[in-house]
């Protein structure tokens, strides 16, 4: 089973018309993708900043193509339950990369950060583990 990087799965559920290269690729991309392959986590994690930065998609559309790559049955997900747990949190208002590294923390007594936001967001959202600002 082969690992597949965050261009494949971004060329396989991202149609850009306006990419020559992207236009080249697309087809291996789909043909990849048929077959079993693995992601990491750190694959969607890239592939979620990909898809909000450069592609400049709005979250709903992000947490669509996220909840589509989670829902390939032949596809082996690092953590699925734990990125479907951040995609939850994503869905409502938390970052994805803060959502994930709370869900995949779900074992530990508590999350420590300097970052405000995540810490009032998470505790609105009653995520665990609890969020503990620091400073």
């Amino acid at each position: 089973m082969k690992a597949l990087d965050t261009n494949v799965l971004v060329r396989f559920f991202v149609d850009d018309p306006d990419d020559a290269q992207a236009a080249k690729q697309r087809p291996a991309a789909l043909a990849a993708m048929s077959e079993r392959a693995f992601i990491s986590v750190t694959v969607v994690l890239e592939m979620e900043g990909v898809l909000r930065g450069f592609y400049e998609l709005p979250r709903r559309e992000i947490s669509k193509v996220l909840r589509a790559l989670v829902g390939v049955e032949h596809l082996t997900l690092e953590d699925r339950d734990h990125v479907l747990m951040a995609l939850d949190a994503y869905d409502k208002g938390l970052d994805f990369a803060d959502a994930l590294h709370l869900s995949r923390s779900a074992g530990s007594s508590g999350f420590a950060t300097f970052d405000q936001r995540l810490a009032k967001r998470a505790r609105s959202l009653a995520l665990t583990p609890e969020v503990e600002l620091l400073g």
